[in-house]
This record gives C-alpha cells, sequence and structure tokens, in this order.
C-alpha cells in the first residue's frame, strides 16, 4: 500500500504554509502540495505593513521565505505538483497529480483566489508598483496622492470610500453609465466630497518606468482616447481594480459543496465533507488577507487533527 498522510494540504500560500505549519508541530506527517510559486499572492508584493509583527520594509517574499522555513525546521514536506483529481468519497482521501497519486487521512484546500485582471498592456509589469488589487494591504501607501478605482459594484465602492483616508483625490473608472453597487453605498460614494466618478471609461494601457507614471483612457461612447500623467510632484499615482475575484477551485467542483466558486465552510474550517477542511482566500469570507489566511490555517489543522484522532485507530 502506498504511504497515507495523515495531512495533505493543497497550496502553499499564507494559510497552506500555516496549515502545514501546525500539522508538522503537531508531529502530523504533513504534506503540502503546490503547483506553482510558492506564497500565493503575498509572493508579488513589495512590502507588508499590516501583517502583525512584520518589521519595516518587510516584503511579501521575505515573510513567505520565513513562514516556508518554519515548516521545514518543524518537518513538513513540500513537493511541487499539480492535482488533476480529488477523491473523497472513501475515509483515505485520494489526490491524482501530474507526478504522483497522494493519500492523505484530512485534507486542508488552500488553493486561494485570484483578482480578475484587466489583462492591458502594463498591468503586469507595473503591479506592486502604482497598480493594486487591495486597498487595506496597499492604501496607506498613497498618503496624499491621487488614486483610481476601476469597478462600479460593491467592493470598488466601498474600497473607494475607504481610500478616501488616504488620498487626496479618488477617481471610480466605471464602463457603464451608472454604478451596479448597493444604492446605500452608491448614495455615500456620489455624495462624497473626495471622490469623482467617470462614467463610459476603461483604461487601455498603463505606463512607467519601474514604477506607475501614466495610463490611458478611452471613453467607450465617443471613442475619444485620452492620457493621464503623474502630477509633475507626486511622480505616480494608483490604480486599484476591483473587477471581482476567481477562486482557484474548479478542481473540486462536485467533489465538494462551492459556493459561486468558494467553498463554504463552518467556523472551525470544516466543509461539508468529513476529514476536508478548507483556509484562505478560497472560502468564503468576509475579508481576504494574509493575516485571516493563516488563522483559517491554524484552525482548519487542529480541527483535521482532532478528525483524525476520532477516526483512525493509533497505529
Amino acid at each position: 500500500m502506498s504511504m497515507v498522510y495523515d495531512l495533505i494540504v493543497i497550496g502553499a500560500g499564507p494559510g497552506g504554509l500555516s496549515a502545514g505549519l501546525y500539522g508538522a508541530r503537531a508531529k502530523m506527517n504533513t504534506l503540502i502540495i503546490e503547483k506553482d510559486r510558492t506564497g500565493g499572492q503575498i509572493a508579488t508584493t513589495d512590502e507588508v505593513a499590516n501583517y502583525p509583527g512584520s518589521i519595516q520594509n518587510a516584503t511579501g517574499p521575505s515573510l513567505i521565505a520565513r513562514m516556508v522555513e518554519q515548516c521545514d525546521e518543524f518537518g513538513a514536506k513540500r513537493v511541487k505538483d499539480t492535482i488533476e483529481e480529488v477523491e473523497f468519497d472513501g475515509k483515505i482521501k485520494v489526490l491524482k497529480g501530474k507526478k504522483e497519486e497522494y493519500k492523505a487521512k484530512a485534507v486542508v484546500i488552500a488553493t486561494g483566489a485570484t483578482p480578475r485582471k484587466l489583462n492591458i498592456p502594463g498591468e503586469k509589469e507595473l503591479t506592486g508598483k502604482g497598480v493594486t488589487y487591495c486597498a487595506t494591504c496597499d492604501g496607506a501607501f498613497f498618503t496624499d496622492l491621487e488614486v483610481f478605482v476601476v469597478g462600479g459594484g460593491d467592493s470598488a465602492c466601498e474600497e473607494a470610500m475607504f481610500l478616501t483616508k488616504f488620498a487626496r483625490k479618488v477617481t471610480i473608472l466605471s464602463r457603464d453609465p451608472h454604478l451596479t453597487a448597493a444604492k446605500s453605498i452608491q448614495a455615500k460614494v456620489l455624495s462624497h466630497d473626495k471622490i469623482e466618478v467617470k462614467w463610459n471609461v476603461e483604461i487601455t494601457e498603463l505606463k512607467g518606468d519601474g514604477i506607475l507614471e501614466s495610463m490611458t483612457l478611452r471613453n467607450l461612447e465617443t471613442g475619444e482616447v485620452t492620457e493621464h500623467e503623474a502630477d509633475e510632484e507626486d511622480g505616480t499615482f494608483g490604480v486599484f481594480i476591483f473587477i471581482g475575484f476567481a477562486p482557484q477551485t474548479k478542481l473540486f467542483d462536485g467533489k465538494i459543496e462551492l459556493d459561486r466558486g468558494y467553498i463554504p465552510t463552518t467556523s472551525n474550517m470544516e466543509t461539508n465533507v468529513e476529514g476536508v477542511y478548507a483556509a484562505g482566500d478560497c472560502r468564503v469570507k468576509v475579508l481576504r488577507q494574509v493575516v485571516t489566511a493563516c488563522g483559517d490555517g491554524a484552525t482548519a489543522t487542529v480541527m483535521a487533527e482532532k478528525y483524525i484522532e476520532n477516526n483512525f485507530d493509533e497505529e
């Protein structure tokens, strides 16, 4: 019989690494499987200022490196593989990867979610250098600067309101001739003296040499193209993109309950399948941050440990 791990964690972002760390420290035979870059979204963040205990000038990669070091120190195993199929029906969970097949008594899903992109020239290159997808994470970096918010739904409007605490001016860029957010949120946005809304407009290109310096806008009604350049004294501005998230959960469709792609859980991170837990951004939750992902991962593993104790005889 092939090896059966106590715990397998799918995903090596902050939630997955926390789950793996707690598993290894509890002397569980723990495996963390990551298909891509270790660290998830935070690995692309140049500065992390809102994670408790993070030192000045801490970066996403440096934070992840310390998490990985802890996991390795306590004996968690890590592999690179893409899981293509899962079987959660049996007592032993089976994960079929491109390279190997893996078995475990319990599984923590920590596959994350990715912000939907505009997919325009300059977006990728300037992400973290003026282009961002998280006001809570990055708003303070744009204190007294001008920022633009792309989107017109609840998230875009709520984040625009949040950004008024820092930015000297917030402009919402809406592709539609109206906002789609709840009426109560719209009323606050439209009456705010620091917020302007531009209708029927989209960004077609972002430009800058190492930092965002200008962007090209197109009016969807008239076709008119205009260029917005950073104020000379500022040297840059912010573009916050809020057009939704895509949870990385397609693999689990039909295997566990999903809610618009996200995984509903109890407060103990339990899915609707015994022995399967979820942590981090892939889960239905209010706040998607490093600190909440870590909390999810810890909770998921502690509950997985209790599940294993109650359902598997000691070997």
